[in-house]
């Protein structure tokens, strides 16, 4: 029997999108059902970008922004959210024994120097040498450092003096399902107490969006739901921030610390993605779930990127729960990769404490309107070419 003790109660959102910041912005915006997308400044390429943000609210030395890069900002801000959340911002006690999980990509491509060099070598008499030459004197040694995506943690413990042990996860999308499973898994075992877990992901960016457009993965021209967008579909790239404290019931109990929700469960895998093995891959894990599902008051909260046919395989694996109200959060917030699996969770969490749904964002179908108090939720994660989770967050 499970120590009741260990349960994995979250006590702290800090969330930050297109939507807004905190819990309360993001489920006015999710109550409006409508969708917010930009189809203009990077057109054709359809991109959620972030919400105005005063980062002088959690990141108060302007000399701390400044060496950061946009990721690492939205991160730290998104972070200090979820310490306020949690009752723990200038806890110096407890934040030195609050372990540390992050989900982060690589740094950001310094767009100007890249511009410059390829512009200069195409005329240089010897290219190989004014490569070489440009490469050591425009890459800064702090540049080449942000590559590290530990640097998110590093920033977080600086900022907000959060001292305990620190893991980063990379890996995109299956980086923040790891990073929630190892959460779990810790807490449960007696490895950790307290943890702050999350990522942060920047998709104003144009490096990126020629990444991803060389492999056919842009949404383009206009924004569509998710579930709508067909078989030459793609995601729409997010600026996403996001962060949970997660902490063992009995810690939170001994410092009076509110249950906003339960972390039950969190499971990854990453299959061979031959065809019907995403649909197999979520059912294997779903049985995993076992009878801790209840028979009514049980959504799911989809991390469908649009991309196909990763969307398709697993709209089929939805097909086989009809009476489960499902909502992709991707058709809202676009897809961050590394913090798109904390950021549903985060959202479950806040949708039980408001005991519903939200409103579909499409008529595909797949989302239907729910009226039912709601006390479970399963966040599946489908990435976008590798990594498949699935999380249980129940209500407190």
């Amino acid at each position: 029997m499970a120590d009741a003790a260990r349960e994995a109660w979250i006590t702290g959102i800090g969330i930050v999108s297109c939507l807004g910041e905190g819990p309360e912005q993001h489920w006015q915006a999710l109550c409006t059902g409508r969708p917010q997308a930009d189809a203009t400044t990077f057109a054709p390429y359809i991109v959620h970008r972030l919400a105005a943000v005063d980062f002088d609210k959690q990141i108060p030395k302007k000399g701390d922004q400044r060496q950061m890069e946009p990721w690492q900002r939205i991160g730290t801000y998104a972070a200090g959210l979820a310490l306020e959340s949690a009752g723990l911002k200038g806890n110096t006690e407890t934040l030195a024994r609050t372990d540390m999980i992050v989900a982060a990509g690589g740094g950001e491509r310094d767009i100007a120097a890249d511009t410059a060099i390829l512009s200069g070598v195409s005329k240089a008499e010897n290219p190989a040498a004014y490569l070489n030459e440009r490469l050591m004197s425009e890459l800064r040694p702090t540049l080449f450092l942000a590559q590290l995506s530990n640097l998110l943690a590093g920033n977080i413990s600086i900022v907000h003096g959060v001292t305990g042990s620190s893991r980063t996860f990379m890996g995109e999308e299956g980086a923040g399902i790891d990073a929630v499973r190892n959460t779990l898994q810790r807490i449960n075992a007696g490895q950790s107490d307290i943890v702050l877990v999350g990522g942060a992901h920047n998709g104003e960016r144009m490096d990126l969006l020629v990444l991803y457009e060389l492999a056919g993965y842009n949404l383009k021209d206009r924004f569509v739901p998710v579930w709508q967008r067909g078989p030459k579909g793609g995601f729409a790239l997010a600026s996403l921030g996001a962060f949970l404290v997660v902490e063992a019931r009995a810690h939170a109990e001994a410092r009076g610390a509110r249950c906003l929700a339960r972390l039950s469960a969190a499971l990854s895998d990453r299959c061979a993605r031959k065809s019907g093995d995403i649909e197999a891959t979520l059912a294997r894990m779903w049985d995993g779930l076992g009878d801790r599902l209840g028979k009514s008051g049980v959504a799911i909260f989809s991390g469908a990127t649009g991309t196909e046919p990763a969307t398709s395989e697993e709209r089929a694996f939805l097909a086989r729960h009809p009476d489960i109200a499902v909502r992709a959060t991707g058709s809202y917030l676009g897809h961050g990769f590394e913090p798109q699996f904390p950021m549903n969770t985060a959202l479950a969490a806040v949708a039980l404490n408001h005991g519903k749904m939200f409103p579909p964002a499409d008529d595909s179908g797949v989302e239907r309107a729910e009226q039912g108090p709601l006390k479970q939720v399963v966040v599946t994660g489908v990435g976008h070419w590798r990594s498949e989770g699935l999380a249980l967050i129940e209500a407190p």
